[in-house]
C-alpha cells in the first residue's frame, strides 16, 4: 500500500483555525488532520506521520526602549498556550512536532503608519510592540520534505501551507517521484505553487470540518 505523510505549516494553520480572540487549540489541528485524512484522495493510502511545524514558545525577556520595562515572555498566556498545544500534540498517533525557534527582532509602532496623516508622531512605551519572527521552521519543512521523498518514506506528500517559498521543496519532490498535494484552506496562492503541485484542494476550513460529520472513528 502506498504511504502519504502530511506537513502543517503550524503558523499558517494556526491564524486558519483560530482567531485573536479565540485561539487555535491542540484539537482544531486535530480534527483538521482528521478532516484531511478522510479525503478520498488518501483514502486507498497508508498514513506514515503527520508533522506539525511551530516555533516553540519564547521564554526571553526583553526591555522597552523607551521606558525599561521588562517584558517576560515565559509568563504570557501565548507562551503557555503554545506550550500546551505542543505537549497536547505530542501525545497523539502518528503527530511529530518540528519546532523552530521565537526570535525578537526589534521593535514597531503598533499604530499601522500607512495611515498617519500627521506631519509628526510621538511614540510613548505603550505605542510600540516586539517585532517577534519564527527561524528554523521553513527550513525544517523543506529538508524533511527532502528527505521523505529521498528515503521513499511517502510516495504522497500532502502540504498544508499557503507560503510559495515552499516551491524549490516542492519542485524537489516532485522530481524525485513523490506526488504532492497543496491545501490551501481556501487561502489565496501564488500561480507557481498550483504549477508544483499534482493536486490542489482550495476548500475553506468549515468545509474541512465539516468532513468530519461523515468520518468514521476508525479513518478519523
Amino acid at each position: 500500500m502506498l504511504t502519504y505523510s502530511i506537513m502543517l505549516d503550524g503558523g499558517f494553520v494556526r491564524r486558519k483555525t483560530g482567531s485573536a480572540t479565540k485561539p487555535a487549540t491542540s484539537d482544531d489541528i486535530v480534527r483538521l488532520s482528521a478532516a484531511i485524512r478522510s479525503h478520498p484522495l488518501l483514502l486507498s493510502h497508508r498514513l506514515h506521520r503527520i508533522y506539525f511545524y511551530d516555533a516553540a514558545p519564547s521564554s526571553e525577556i526583553i526591555e522597552n526602549p523607551f521606558s525599561g520595562e521588562r517584558l517576560d515572555f515565559g509568563t504570557t498566556r501565548a507562551y503557555r498556550a503554545s506550550e500546551v498545544m505542543h505537549n497536547q500534540l505530542a501525545c497523539e498517533d502518528f503527530f511529530a512536532n518540528r519546532l523552530g525557534e521565537l526570535s525578537v527582532e526589534g521593535w514597531t509602532p503598533k499604530k499601522d503608519l500607512r495611515k498617519v496623516t500627521e506631519e509628526s508622531l510621538t511614540l510613548r512605551s505603550d505605542d510600540i510592540k516586539p517585532i517577534v519572527g519564527q527561524k528554523g521552521v521553513d527550513m525544517r519543512i523543506g529538508l524533511d520534505m527532502a528527505s521523505l521523498t529521498l528515503k521513499k518514506l511517502s510516495s504522497l506528500i500532502v502540504l498544508v501551507t499557503g507560503d510559495s517559498d515552499f516551491v524549490p521543496a516542492m519542485k524537489f519532490a516532485r522530481r524525485e517521484g513523490t506526488q504532492l498535494v497543496l491545501v490551501t484552506l481556501g487561502h489565496g496562492v501564488k500561480e507557481p505553487m498550483r504549477h508544483h503541485a499534482d493536486v490542489v484542494l482550495p476548500s475553506g476550513v468549515a468545509e474541512w470540518f465539516a468532513r468530519l460529520a461523515a468520518t468514521s472513528p476508525a479513518q478519523a
